[in-house]
């Protein structure tokens, strides 16, 4: 079993969302949500920064600095990735669609 936190629940206590930048959001196929996908987390280069399993409802969480993101998912119902800006401190949210 992944020692990975449960990207489902809510952000952890003292989280200061004035000074931190969190990206969340979900893996959809067709709509519907995508549980066990990996989710990788890369650089405005390109290069591999992180890697969550999202939850049963699809969900991840990555906290990280101001900038430009991949985020690429890879699941058994395809692979997809979206780019998300956090011009700045915050809750930043993106959907990965994977086909």
């Amino acid at each position: 079993m992944c020692g990975a936190p449960d990207q489902a629940v809510a952000l952890p206590p003292g989280t200061d969302l004035t000074k931190e930048t969190v990206l969340t959001g979900r893996v959809l196929a067709e709509g519907q949500p995508v549980g066990g996908a990996f989710v990788r987390l890369l650089d405005a280069s390109g290069e591999f920064t992180a890697e969550v399993v999202a939850s049963a409802s699809g969900s991840f969480r990555f906290f990280a600095a101001p900038g430009t993101w991949t985020l690429r998912a890879l699941s058994r119902s395809g692979n997809g990735e979206t780019v998300i800006s956090a011009d700045g401190p915050g809750l930043h949210q993106a959907e990965v669609a994977v086909a």
